[in-house]
């Protein structure tokens, strides 16, 4: 047989057989038998463990989605380029898909707690502070502090464990809403209990890390999106990354069309009502907004983007810490900012803290110059008393109930809102 294939090779004219022949060879020993197939290698990227944060652990926020980004279930957007390259760590947020099935996808927003510049700052800071050295293991460093020391003992986290941490939902914690956080604090197996017997050394230590750099994504953990908070899904962390369902930012929106800036703004006001009332009596306010702070799904749905300046006061039970307590600072109360910086009292806000600055610094941006003159000058004046702090004319909420009539019938009913499409069409509500 192998002797017919070689002599044909030296005859056929026939150029498609002789590419057929070629491709058996004229070797008697592998023409008789069809060479094995090569199996596909899948490329694969080499994260890093400096890329991830996972090199500073247990000084970081979890590892519970990593499986996911060395699977490959996780991919940042540039992957989709030629190069695959992973994008440069010194960006404080990436856009990235995520899929469960390696068939569908869905947008993700993939962000560290602080930039990569003031995590390395703060890392100094606490080999410099601590052990006297430029260089050192976070982990140990942190481990030998009187306020972890205090956490390994502690059965219950208390408000004084927490005292001193630049949080603003720390800044008047109550036991209801401590107790909340252990609870529910997603980086570990779920075992309903307030009490920390079910956390390790390793999870104390993330804990009390992800509360002094940044409570985002632990409010994210504990108000929950399937419960009705307006705030993205938390999907996990890996390192000092967090994954969370994706948003666009507020100020994608400033120029959008009026029934669409009308909605949003609504959709605003709604918000910050549910901050202030709502069933489980916890009162949030803002100690900052930005064009950032809010975004919006791609069904129009608006909701908090950016937790991390939310501060919470208990309705129910009230601050349990005294202003007087703030004083007491320790490395975890400046890992991230300056040691000095002081919060308002508790008692001082009020609720039209939020809605003063969102009238200050992002409904005119998002309504200004949009409809005609009758109703734009009705917004215009809202805004400008907003803006003064309402003055002796009521509460938030009658202001909020003031705009909300102005802006309801300026939105319109149609797909570009599936929020609330078909619904809209058969409901009073809208």
């Amino acid at each position: 047989m192998g002797h017919w294939i070689c002599c044909l090779c030296s005859r056929v004219a026939d150029p498609l057989m002789l590419l057929l022949v070629l491709a058996l060879g004229c070797n008697p020993s592998t023409a008789a038998t069809a060479s094995p197939s090569v199996p596909h290698v899948k490329p694969s990227y080499s994260f890093g463990r400096t890329f991830l944060g996972l090199d500073k652990c247990n000084a970081c926020i979890g590892t519970s989605i990593c499986k996911k980004f060395f699977k490959e279930e996780i991919r940042f957007d540039t992957w989709l380029s030629s190069h695959l390259k992973l994008p440069p760590s010194s960006l404080l947020s990436y856009s990235g898909n995520y899929t469960d099935d390696a068939k569908s996808w869905r947008p993700v927003a993939i962000t560290r707690l602080t930039s990569k510049y003031q995590q390395d700052r703060a890392d100094k800071r606490i080999c410099t502070s601590l052990l006297r050295s430029k260089t050192c293991s976070l982990e140990r460093a942190l481990r030998r502090t009187q306020r972890f020391q205090k956490w390994l003992r502690a059965k219950r986290l208390t408000p004084d464990l927490v005292q001193g941490l630049s949080s603003p939902m720390l800044h008047c914690p109550s036991q209801r809403l401590l107790d909340r956080i252990v609870r529910r604090y997603a980086e570990v197996p779920d075992a309903g209990s307030i009490y920390m017997d079910h956390l390790t050394d390793r999870d104390k230590l993330r804990l009390l890390y992800t509360l002094a750099v940044n409570s985002h994504p632990i409010l994210l953990q504990i108000f929950p999106d399937v419960e009705g908070w307006p705030f993205p899904r938390y999907l996990g962390s890996c390192g000092r990354l967090v994954v969370s369902a994706s948003t666009r930012p507020l100020r994608d929106f400033f120029g959008a069309a009026p029934e669409v800036a009308a909605d949003l703004a609504l959709q605003l006001l709604a918000v910050l009502r549910s901050m202030a009332t709502n069933d489980l009596n916890y009162f949030f306010y803002f100690t900052r907004v930005d064009a950032g702070t809010f975004g919006v799904f791609s069904n129009g749905h608006l909701l908090i983007r950016d937790a991390s300046t939310l501060g919470i006061i208990d309705k129910e039970e009230g601050s349990q810490l005294i202003d007087g307590q703030q004083e007491n600072k320790d490395i975890f109360s400046c890992l991230t900012v300056d040691c000095q910086s002081a919060f308002v009292s508790c008692d001082s806000i009020r609720e039209k803290h939020s809605l003063v600055m969102v009238c200050q610094d992002l409904l005119p941006k998002l309504l200004a110059g949009k409809f005609l003159p009758p109703v734009q000058e009705r917004i215009d004046a809202f805004l400008q008393r907003c803006a003064r702090g309402l003055g002796h004319d009521g509460g938030a909420g009658e202001a909020m109930a003031e705009l909300a009539e102005i802006l309801k019938p300026l939105r319109s009913c149609d797909s570009r809102f599936a929020y609330r499409y078909p619904d809209c069409r058969y409901s009073d509500k809208y």
